[in-house]
């Protein structure tokens, strides 16, 4: 797949795909928003590509980590397996937001996006640390659209094995 992803989820099923492709995606508390004059949530998130990893990571990481530029046509480049990019999601038809566990004055804090899960009620965006945003809606629609250029990264999102 090439190119800004974009994806439209109007059921558990489809919220499925997105949940998969923002799987382990840095949010920051600053980059939340509830507009209720426009019954919607929106957010953006730093998301890795899982959409273009490689199955395996090299054994080691890469030794340079700055500096690498997909333009270099000195033919020496790192091998860099993975990418991460912006991206800005927004629910629509959310009539009110829950917390639970997460400190909403912590306007800095990172949060580590897991899941996201559909229910009668609404959808609910699980973070790591056990934290959850519930959206309260019936009629939801979540679209998630790619922003601006993908960069390198040696990092591979892992979770233990349970």
């Amino acid at each position: 797949m090439s190119g800004p992803m974009r994806l439209r989820a109007e059921d558990e099923d489809d919220l499925r795909v997105i949940s998969g492709f923002l799987q382990d995606s840095i949010v920051p508390m600053g980059e939340m928003c509830f507009l209720p004059q426009d019954n919607r949530f929106v957010l953006v998130a730093n998301r890795f590509k899982w959409e273009t990893a490689v199955e395996e990571a090299p054994p080691e990481p890469p030794v340079q980590l700055a500096d690498v530029s997909y333009d270099d046509d000195e033919g020496d480049d790192i091998l860099v397996p993975f990418e991460r990019t912006n991206c800005g999601v927004c629910f629509d038809g959310v009539t009110a937001v829950r917390t639970r566990g997460l400190d909403l004055r912590e306007r800095r804090q990172m949060l580590a996006l897991l899941a996201l899960e559909a229910s009668s009620d609404g959808v609910t965006l699980h973070f790591s640390g056990g934290g959850c945003i519930h959206l309260d809606a019936v009629n939801w629609v979540c679209r998630l659209q790619d922003i601006g250029e993908p960069w390198p990264t040696s990092r591979r999102p892992e979770h233990p094995a349970e």
